[in-house]
């Protein structure tokens, strides 16, 4: 196992707070990530988020029981984890979680089983036991943050991430009068 993949691999005993650095290693050594919960509406944050990193140089797998066969995004979305294709894909370095909390937990079993290096839960997504189970099995686990969001910060940028910046605006400024 090389330096940079055991690096990624540490147990994080506070869940409320990742630092920087820990985000910016598990980026930048993740390029295959699975999505579970992806959708084919292109509305959807979900949808947003993969295409998002896509954009920045990341393979983004769609999982989703109800779209499987269909083309999200430019690729084949599979029923489950176990249904990717290792042989197609190589190894899924990362898994998105983009289901609700109590889904979590059979979500982790799966990434633990393919040997995926990260688990990835969502905004407002959080299940500690599968957190713990994951961490026990070797993997990171960060939860309640997006990849996307994550990647935009860490790089200084804001036009994707949905910030009000106060700087860039398409409102007119209002003319105070004297």
């Amino acid at each position: 196992m090389d330096q940079s993949t055991e690096a990624t691999r540490r147990v994080v005993s506070d869940h409320d707070y990742y630092p920087d650095a820990l985000l910016r290693r598990v980026l930048a050594s993740v390029r295959t990530i699975a999505m579970v919960g992806a959708s084919p509406d292109w509305n959807r944050p979900s949808s947003f988020a993969m295409a998002y990193l896509q954009i920045k140089g990341y393979r983004v797998i769609p999982v989703n029981a109800r779209a499987a066969g269909q083309l999200i995004n430019g690729e084949r979305c599979y029923a489950s984890l176990a249904d990717i294709p290792r042989e197609e894909t190589g190894p899924i370095d990362m898994v998105d979680i983009f289901r609700n909390s109590a889904a979590a937990g059979p979500i982790v079993d799966q990434a633990i089983a393919i040997g995926a290096k990260v688990v990835w839960m969502q905004l407002g997504v959080r299940n500690d036991a599968a957190a713990a189970r994951a961490e026990a099995a070797g993997l990171t686990v960060i939860m309640n943050r997006c990849p996307k969001i994550e990647w935009g910060r860490l790089h200084g940028e804001l036009s994707w991430g949905g910030f009000n910046s106060r700087i860039i605006t398409s409102k007119r400024r209002r003319l105070v009068e004297r």
